[in-house]
């Protein structure tokens, strides 16, 4: 009997070794992570983020300084609160940290394998980068779209002055303008010519599915921060990131389609002028690391970032703006006077109120860029010139 419970004892004993082990180890990782709320066991830190993550988190400053360490579920997350500190992580640790999470809405057609902002770091992710910085973002290229640019300005406030002339209420909604002037300037930059009006079906189909694609995409999924759930989808973010992309990509994929059906009909012939996506049509990888050509799937999502890029997060800029300068008169008088003709075309106004109080909408949604949850709606006068 006795060694019976000898036995017990040292299965026991042995058994518990590797439990302090793990616990001293993780007690010593601990003391050199930043500080931060310890959390609870499996779950972590999720309560403490709240309804509005965001501001939790820039709460967490005071108490914790302007680095602070959670575990959401079993994601270790370092949060940075403050200039100083994000300056120090880019300026000295940025390879340490360039590495994208992948979370599970990225995995809908494979998007995070050919993305710019949320792809891993790689040699691909490289070239990406490259072809942007010489075709679109050099000086060159910036000046030579200053025409474009004000071309499509000039088309946005001439539909503007045309909904404000014919229209019953005499208001508009802002970014209905907004996003297909932008959309236009993008489409110049990379596909030489104007996609879309106002009025354009396939304007507002492109510009829902990209919102709704970035709500996706930065909606909390417990997907990832439980990953053994990952199966289940959950809360079906996963289903609705693949319609939404879907969506988008079958209309950008339309824009290539045609381009490369142009080519065709011009094969042999030199072409005066080579846009950006002749450029990704056209490219072939010289360096040992690079992919020898772009695949479709590539070029589709590449070109869709373009436009997710400048189009949503532009649109809902300038919304924003235009809310908080409509909120503060003495604000719009100092940028008038200060910017001169060019916010002279238009006397912006809000809309006349039936209660007398006249009030926007300024609440958020947790996203990429924040987002109106009501459409700005204003009165454009025109000045006479």
């Amino acid at each position: 009997m006795e060694w019976m419970w000898n036995y017990v004892f040292w299965s026991i004993l042995f058994g518990l070794m590797p439990l302090v082990w793990h616990l001293r180890k993780n007690s010593y990782r601990r003391s050199k992570l930043p500080p931060g709320p310890r959390g609870w066991p499996v779950i972590g830190n999720l309560f403490d983020l709240g309804t509005l993550p965001h501001r939790s988190l820039a709460a967490l400053k005071e108490k914790y300084g302007p680095v602070v360490w959670l575990n959401l579920g079993p994601i270790k997350t370092m949060v940075i609160l403050s200039a100083g500190a994000a300056e120090e992580l880019f300026k000295n640790h940025d390879l340490c940290f360039v590495d994208r999470f992948t979370n599970d809405a990225m995995r809908a057609h494979d998007y995070y394998k050919s993305s710019i902002p949320f792809g891993t770091y790689s040699p691909y992710w490289r070239t990406l980068r490259r072809i942007c910085t010489v075709e679109l973002f050099s000086s060159k290229r910036i000046k030579e779209a200053v025409l474009v640019r004000q071309k499509c300005v000039d088309e946005m406030l001439s539909w503007i002055g045309k909904e404000a002339e014919e229209g019953a209420s005499g208001e508009i909604e802002v970014k209905r303008f907004l996003f297909p002037a932008i959309f236009n300037i993008i489409g110049n930059l990379t596909l030489s010519r104007d996609l879309v009006n106002p009025n354009s079906e396939m304007a507002s189909e492109f510009n829902m599915a990209l919102s709704r694609f970035i709500v996706c995409l930065a909606s909390p999924n417990i997907s990832d921060l439980l990953p053994w759930l990952r199966w289940l989808d959950l809360q079906g973010l996963r289903r609705r990131t693949d319609r939404e992309l879907t969506k988008a990509i079958q209309i950008i994929s339309g824009f290539v389609n045609e381009r490369v059906k142009q080519r065709q009909h011009r094969e042999g012939r030199a072409t005066e002028h080579k846009d950006f996506l002749d450029v990704l049509l056209d490219f072939e990888g010289k360096g040992k690391d690079e992919p020898a050509k772009l695949s479709d799937h590539q070029i589709n999502i590449f070109l869709m970032e373009m436009f997710m890029a400048g189009t949503e997060t532009t649109s809902a800029t300038i919304e924003w703006a235009m809310s908080e300068l409509l909120r503060n008169p003495e604000s719009m008088k100092k940028i008038k006077a200060e910017l001169g003709s060019l916010l002279h075309h238009f006397d912006w106004k809000l809309g006349d109120s039936s209660s007398g109080e006249i009030k926007i909408d300024m609440r958020e949604t947790m996203g990429l860029s924040a987002r109106k949850l009501v459409p700005l709606r204003a009165v454009p006068n025109r000045l006479a010139t």
